[in-house]
């Protein structure tokens, strides 16, 4: 897709949380059956997602890998998803990402630095990111 795309394309707030969800799971470049199931109970489920057309998941999905076919387009994903997002919803955008990269059961290194970036970017304090990060862990857990 051309350069034009961050000038052209612009994101609801709930646009921007489902993108940031997009980014994480294909962030290790292997999207898994449970990061998607994941992706899709959060839309379904959480009130945050209650007025969200879900048909908007596969241009969203476009946008994101369009994104990551470009140098700085992982730069420009998380400058739209925090101009879209209010700071009201900067730790739930947070938290979903953290529930989409632990859905698996295991948080690859590229997982780990788009989550990072995501908490500079959000402006996210380090104590409330761990907070959210062992309750996405807790979550997570398996026998």
């Amino acid at each position: 897709m051309s350069d034009e795309l961050t000038e052209t394309t612009h994101l609801t707030a709930q646009d921007a949380l489902c993108a940031l969800m997009i980014a994480v799971s294909a962030s290790d470049e292997n999207v898994r059956t449970s990061e998607l199931v994941k992706i899709t109970n959060i839309i379904n489920n959480l009130p945050v997602f209650a007025a969200f057309d879900s048909d908007r998941v596969p241009q969203l999905t476009r946008t994101v890998f369009d994104l990551f076919d470009q140098e700085d387009g992982l730069d420009a994903l998380l400058g739209m998803v925090k101009e879209a997002l209010p700071q009201r919803l900067a730790e739930t955008a947070y938290a979903l990402a953290c529930d989409v990269a632990a859905a698996d059961g295991d948080i690859a290194q590229p997982e780990l630095r788009l989550l990072e970036e995501i908490r500079h970017e959000l402006e996210i304090d380090r104590l409330h990111a761990a907070a959210i990060e062992r309750g996405a862990r807790a979550r997570h857990m398996t026998l």
